[in-house]
């Protein structure tokens, strides 16, 4: 008898991808929580305050297959950090937590 790893399904992946993007929802604006706009986020790297997210994932050695499904810049203790959701080739959806300077 042979023994198969199944892939997920495509029903799957969504379904982790929906849940990882929903656990970085709140009902406080990104604003209340410490965190920066989009606009801010670029801002940021433009002016150098912080570094851009694919120096941060290359430098984290992030590997390039994995699919980034969401990004924020966020104040913790006086630091930015990224909180990356990211979703591998196998359907396992995690946060990478980096420090953005």
């Amino acid at each position: 008898m042979k023994n198969r790893t199944r892939k997920p399904s495509a029903l799957v992946v969504l379904a982790a991808a929906l849940a990882l993007a929903l656990t970085g929802t709140s009902i406080l604006p990104a604003n209340a929580q410490g965190c920066l706009s989009n606009r801010e986020i670029q801002e940021a790297v433009s002016s150098g305050q912080i570094k851009s997210l694919d120096q941060v994932l290359r430098e984290a050695g992030v590997d390039s297959s994995q699919s980034v499904l969401s990004v924020q810049v966020c104040d913790q203790g006086g630091g930015l950090i990224y909180i990356i959701g990211v979703l591998s080739p196998s359907g396992e959806a995690q946060n990478l937590v980096l420090n953005a300077q």
